[in-house]
């Protein structure tokens, strides 16, 4: 049994029809600064690099860095 915990980087971006779209990368730097993820999102935003089915991406949404702890109480073995 053990105890684990993972960060996630959550940006959300919405779309020409007002959808939200999100994107999560794990485990992103220990020092990544909100300047940092704001620039990221700027160049896929203008860069055009996914196209939703609610057209492209047209503004930033969220930036959320999510901490999660797993404990796992039961081990078959």
């Amino acid at each position: 049994m053990a105890v684990t915990t993972a960060q996630t980087l959550r940006m959300v971006f919405r779309n020409e029809a007002g959808s939200n779209f999100t994107l999560s990368l794990d485990n992103p730097r220990d020092d990544l600064t909100a300047a940092e993820i704001e620039a990221a999102m700027d160049s896929i935003i203008t860069k055009n690099i996914f196209l939703t089915t609610g057209g492209p991406l047209v503004a930033k949404q969220d930036i959320k860095i999510i901490d999660r702890t797993t404990d796992d109480m039961y081990d078959p073995a």
